[in-house]
């Protein structure tokens, strides 16, 4: 019998969703604006976070109900440390450390692993189910954003033993669906969604500041570059 719980997922996290993509970082993302500083630090907690569930995941890779949904191809720890060599050069793992915001998302899987491992459901399917439907165009806007050679810093958004990710995400939402679980536990599941947006939120709201900062420089440069050629103009002139 069919949990729905793919269905009550979407439903249930629709407002979350939406609050994520407005935060400033990610809607600043979507516009195109793109500043190296700020998103190298987006990767390097990425990569606390995704390790972290993956070792978790792949910990409770026979529990009864992770195992439904338990897909090594999925796993982005590699492609992420490949994306820390190209911004942080190959000494990363001595330049890189999760914030505030990710340390406390990495705490939260811990925890659940150890108290309630089904609820790793979630985290999977909000992180996953959100690479597989945006990856190419979040990937072309961080080409474009940062002047990114073809293969050069983007490895997070390939999926490269995935060949169809649409009909992978048909398979994905089957799963949840065939997923042993009773009405109570899929309230939870949802909840703990909810919960993961909001902590992937905080990671973004930490990187505002940052972003801000550059795109306040570069407009401080634009205007003085202007300044600085009407300035020559009007020397010529005379």
């Amino acid at each position: 019998m069919s949990s729905n719980l793919a269905a009550k997922l979407r439903e249930g996290t629709k407002k979350s969703h939406t609050m994520a993509e407005n935060t400033g970082f990610v809607a600043c993302f979507l516009k195109g604006t793109v500043e190296k500083t700020s998103y190298r630090k987006l990767v390097s907690n990425l990569y606390f976070v995704y390790t972290a569930m993956e070792e978790e995941m792949e910990k409770h890779k026979n529990h009864p109900v992770v195992s439904g949904i338990y897909f090594p191809e999925l796993n982005r720890k590699e492609a992420l440390e490949k994306d820390l060599t190209y911004y942080y050069g190959s000494n990363w793992r001595n330049e890189v450390a999760p914030s505030e915001a990710a340390t406390a998302y990495v705490n939260r899987i811990r925890e659940i692993s150890n108290t309630a491992p089904e609820l790793l459901v979630a985290h999977s399917y909000t992180r996953y189910l959100g690479d597989l439907s945006g990856g190419q165009i979040l990937k072309g806007i961080a080409v474009r954003g940062m002047n990114l050679a073809e293969g050069e810093g983007t490895n997070f958004y390939e999926f490269k033993t995935i060949s169809d990710e649409k009909a992978f995400k048909s398979k994905y939402r089957e799963s949840l669906d065939n997923l042993t679980v009773d009405d109570a536990t899929a309230d939870r599941i949802v909840d703990e969604a909810n919960d993961a947006f909001g902590l992937n939120m905080k990671m973004f709201k930490e990187l505002e500041g940052s972003l801000i900062k550059a795109i306040g420089i570069m407009l401080f440069n634009s205007l003085t570059r202007r300044r600085n050629r009407n300035n020559a103009e009007l020397a010529t002139a005379e």
